[in-house]
């Protein structure tokens, strides 16, 4: 099985944007994190992440008929972007979405998902480990066991 992992807007900001919510590693420690949990399933991943919404519209367009699944977080794209959810639906490619936050519990600008409207499943407020839950999920989604 293949998963593309795509982090948006402010990801790469990890263990220096807000602390207190999304803790002290970094982007390099979630993608270790993920890839080490993926090896154990047999799975490979790839990564993506950009602060630009064309760019991750790209991103998942290039995954079809290439990817089996996406591993998708946003970041702030979540709640604003239509164009991200138009990809998601037009390449078919099973999604799920994941916050390391838990982002019902957070401003009411937050409730809004426009991706959830195309993923499989949300994770959210695990931290790293919804990423894990993510590949499960896809994993689950598509027999792969």
């Amino acid at each position: 099985m293949k998963i593309l992992v795509i982090n948006g807007v402010n990801l790469n900001m990890l263990g220096v944007r807000e602390p207190q919510i999304y803790g002290n590693k970094t982007y390099k420690d979630l993608c270790a994190h993920i890839k080490n949990y993926a090896k154990e399933k047999g799975v490979k991943v790839s990564f993506f992440q950009s602060n630009h919404e064309g760019d991750l519209v790209t991103a998942i367009q290039k995954t079809y008929k290439k990817f089996d699944g996406i591993v998708i977080n946003p970041g702030a794209y979540t709640h604003t972007s239509v164009a991200l959810l138009d990809a998601v639906k037009a390449v078919g490619v099973p999604t799920v979405e994941v916050h390391i936050s838990d982002v019902a519990s957070r401003e009411d600008f937050r409730q809004i998902s426009y991706i959830r409207m195309a993923s499989i499943a949300t994770v959210s407020g695990k931290g790293f480990d919804g990423y894990n839950e993510a590949i499960d999920i896809l994993m689950q989604n598509s027999g792969d066991k």
